[in-house]
């Protein structure tokens, strides 16, 4: 194989879609093909593999991989020994760092984490688990959970350990949190071989460079506006700019051209007040990166 190749594993299961969608904004067309565990990348200097992200921090470490993208869980869960080169905020339902939280059934007598002593607690994330336990002094019996970690109390488990975003499924399944282990978001993570060698280096930097790009421009516009000069301090009074708006002048003297960039769903509030303090010709553009 050419070492001119950047073996990238890209997270299977809940993350797979979401990973796919930002790719696409950061500018790379990952395809999945049925059955198949090798997706298509538009850019032949990379060779994906579809890799449960529970399992993609020992892969990575080993050099079966150069990169890949996990939680900051997993990496803590498998006590991996990788570089971490960047935090990308995304997740199958929100933008939120995801939770590991204890759980118990409603009417359980656990309050907290002491009550747990001699209990018995099904999770995927054992390691974690067992020393989150230590720290708080208590031992008890932490088996592995194969999914759907929901339904084992109270008939199989006195409590779970398992991972929420908005706490709905817990909800409906008469499940109280007692506690949080911890918050995790995913990582791009690489191999320290890989981060030796020159040309994967900076090839994984500008893959991180346009991802992070991506993610900084979701929920943003661009505004663009005619301004005079006499009406300019109302105008940028009103803007809550991400950094200081572009000022451009324009071939008629009295007028410039304002560039900014705004959250979204301010937009409907600020172009009225926008218009009411002189500037015209106001016009939203999209963004599909933002690269600092």
């Amino acid at each position: 194989m050419s070492e001119q190749v950047l073996e990238l594993g890209i997270p299977a299961g809940s993350l797979q879609e979401a990973t796919a969608q930002l790719f696409a904004k950061a500018g790379y067309k990952v395809s999945y093909a049925s059955r198949s565990y090798y997706p298509a990348i538009d850019d032949p200097e990379i060779h994906g593999t579809l890799i449960r992200a529970q399992e993609m921090p020992r892969y990575v470490q080993a050099g079966s991989l150069d990169a890949g993208l996990t939680g900051y869980d997993w990496i803590l869960e498998n006590d991996a020994k990788v570089v971490e080169l960047a935090e990308l905020v995304f997740s199958k339902v929100s933008r939120r760092p995801v939770r590991w939280v204890l759980a118990v059934p409603n009417d359980s007598p656990i309050k907290s984490p002491r009550d747990l002593q001699g209990k018995r607690i099904a999770t995927e994330l054992v390691g974690v688990t067992t020393r989150w336990l230590a720290q708080h002094g208590v031992t008890a019996q932490v088996e592995f959970s194969w999914g759907a970690t929901e339904v084992k109390p109270p008939k199989f488990a006195d409590a779970i350990v398992d991972v929420t975003e908005t706490g709905s499924s817990l909800r409906a399944n008469n499940l109280r949190i007692v506690a949080e282990l911890l918050q995790s978001t995913t990582r791009f993570i690489a191999n320290e071989k890989a981060c030796a060698d020159p040309w994967k280096k900076r090839k994984m930097d500008d893959l991180v460079l346009m991802l992070k790009g991506a993610i900084a421009a979701e929920g943003k516009v661009g505004l663009m506006m005619n301004v005079q000069k006499k009406d300019l301090p109302a105008v940028l009074k009103i803007l809550p700019a991400l950094q200081t708006p572009t000022i451009s002048s324009l071939s008629d003297p009295e007028w410039v051209d304002v560039n900014t960039i705004i959250d979204e769903n301010t937009v409907r509030h600020i172009v009225p007040q926008l218009k009411q303090a002189g500037a015209r010709g106001i016009v939203e553009y999209p963004l599909s990166k933002i690269i600092d």
